[in-house]
């Protein structure tokens, strides 16, 4: 595609680094920006050069933050008793969302995968580990994506807490065998949760 000046064409290319962004939505968006008065561009740049620059990494669940350790974290009215383990960030917004759970989080980074050379070395598992010694954790739930990857992910994560006396839940398979959580909807999720199972009601015998 020819463009009328390199700055946009530069621009565009940037744009099209997005996930879901083709060359003529990247386009698109910077047509739309160029119509903008200065200032709107300017507060638009500049809030993502802040986000990206300030924006932390939960010390303790591996959420993002503000701060060194997340709101949802040192909210006392959240039951510290019971930890929900996700595989992203994204998954702990999509059950914030359902405004019914109120425990806390971890958040893996991933799940295992062979064959992407994903290994538990590679997750936030043994972050998971020094919490449940620290504190007095009851639960766990492995709200984890219901594929073969996921799975495998959850059972690992069940053998290495077999030292600890926690009870390990799964939520239970409202969330269609594939799917991924950010894209089930709040009242399946919301379910899901509720109905948790203990996780060795939930294997094959």
């Amino acid at each position: 595609m020819n463009y009328p000046s390199k700055l946009i064409a530069t621009a565009v290319a940037e744009f099209k680094k997005l996930p879901g962004i083709g060359e003529k939505t990247a386009l698109r968006l910077i047509l739309h920006l160029l119509k903008q008065d200065e200032d709107k561009v300017t507060n638009f740049s500049e809030a993502v050069r802040q986000m990206r620059s300030e924006v932390k990494t939960c010390e303790k669940c591996y959420n993002y933050s503000d701060h060194k350790v997340c709101d949802l974290c040192t909210n006392v009215n959240r039951d510290a008793s019971v930890v929900c383990v996700v595989e992203n960030i994204r998954d702990v917004i999509a059950i914030e969302n359902t405004g019914t759970f109120r425990g806390l989080y971890h958040v893996l980074g991933g799940i295992i995968s062979p064959v992407n050379g994903i290994g538990p070395d590679e997750l936030n598992i043994q972050g998971l580990l020094d919490r449940i010694r620290a504190d007095e954790v009851k639960e766990i739930i492995m709200a984890i994506s219901p594929t073969m990857e996921g799975d495998t992910t959850i059972y690992y994560i069940s053998k290495v807490l077999q030292e600890f006396e926690v009870k390990l839940t799964t939520i239970a398979r409202g969330v269609s065998f594939g799917g991924e959580l950010e894209y089930t909807d709040e009242l399946t999720l919301a379910r899901s949760l509720a109905s948790r199972m203990p996780y060795e009601n939930y294997i094959v015998k």
